[in-house]
């Protein structure tokens, strides 16, 4: 008895969250139709011009933007930020640093202080 080897296969939407990409950004050729794994595999190892322009200009998902703000998802909306932004939009909250993004990068600070105190407690009693 021989086992077929089925394809995988993924939406386009979670082939760009993969990717990092805002799907709405991707060529239509990407979003009507399905990507392979092996596809996928391609995508990141060559990224074709248009992967390479999305990442370094933008628009950027909202996962891409709050890293890149070194804020959490939830402070980018807590801010109104609701939408993807371009690279140079981030660069420019950057240059501005409202009142709400600096609020939340301390917020993000003591999370990650609080994380790694957690971690040495935890490793400290094993």
């Amino acid at each position: 008895m021989t086992s077929h080897q089925s394809t995988q296969t993924m939406k386009p939407a979670t082939a760009a969250k993969k990717l990092g990409v805002y799907l709405e950004a991707t060529p239509a050729e990407f979003r009507e139709g399905v990507v392979t794994r092996a596809e996928l595999n391609a995508l990141q190892a060559d990224p074709p011009q248009w992967l390479r322009d999305l990442r370094r200009d933008g628009p950027h998902p909202r996962p891409v933007v709050a890293q890149k703000l070194g804020v959490s998802i939830a402070g980018l909306a807590r801010g109104g930020v609701t939408e993807a932004l371009t690279t140079e939009q981030i660069e420019a909250l950057k240059q501005d640093q409202p009142e709400w993004l600096q609020k939340e990068r301390a917020t993000q600070a003591e999370v990650r202080k609080e994380t790694a105190r957690l971690k040495a407690r935890d490793a400290e009693q094993s």
